[in-house]
């Protein structure tokens, strides 16, 4: 199993949010083609935008084109409920525009009780990855490999640093097995998580 501290989770939904944008999706080069209204994560998670939150890092009324902002879920009970879209690749889709004309504004993944201590103690035993290194996610297949480093875990606590490793797996299977979500939240952005837990991938390295 790998935690994602929250720094290194924001990775993850910004996948997310390039493979529902509209731009992949009338492409055709998205891992998520077609999975509107299908279960992409595990029933508990939420995954919300607010663009008009008070004071948020990217609060806007108003899309770049224009159109008005809302409050809205992506993806609710684990379900894919919205892309993300501009006018433009609405009419390339057939589908109405969502407001988000220059990307999504204060997207939040909802967190659970534990913080990071505790998610290190359900883990148990394997990677925390504290830092990510190249570029490695193909957004047609979902296939995901980059460099990384952090510390391996044992039995809920850290025992020593690792680097030069690689984790790899595919970004539909990450996002089914994400276990926990935790309540250490990285809020300088306009993308807001805490730590991830994942189901095991695969390690390589010394």
């Amino acid at each position: 199993p790998v935690i994602f501290q929250a720094e290194m989770a924001v990775s993850l939904l910004r996948s997310l949010v390039g493979a529902i944008s509209g731009s992949a999706l009338y492409r055709r080069s998205s891992f998520l083609l077609d999975q509107l209204n299908q279960r992409i994560f595990p029933e508990f998670v939420r995954i919300h935008e607010n663009p008009l939150l008070p004071r948020g890092p990217a609060s806007a009324p108003f899309d770049n084109e224009g159109v008005a902002t809302a409050p809205k879920e992506l993806v609710r009970d684990g379900i894919l409920r919205s892309y993300i879209l501009s006018s433009y690749s609405a009419r390339k889709l057939n589908m109405e525009t969502t407001g988000n004309a220059g990307g999504v504004r204060n997207l939040t993944i909802d967190s659970g009780e534990l913080d990071l201590a505790g998610l290190l103690r359900q883990m148990g035993t394997g990677l925390l990855v504290s830092e990510l290194m190249g570029s490695g996610l193909n957004m047609v297949t979902g296939d995901y490999s980059r460099g990384a480093a952090g510390f391996w875990v044992e039995n809920g606590e850290i025992q020593f640093p690792v680097e030069e490793i690689t984790i790899a797996g595919n970004m539909l299977q990450m996002f089914a097995g994400l276990q926990a979500v935790a309540t250490d939240v990285e809020r300088r952005g306009s993308i807001r998580t805490g730590s991830w837990l994942l189901e095991p991938m695969t390690i390589a390295g010394s």
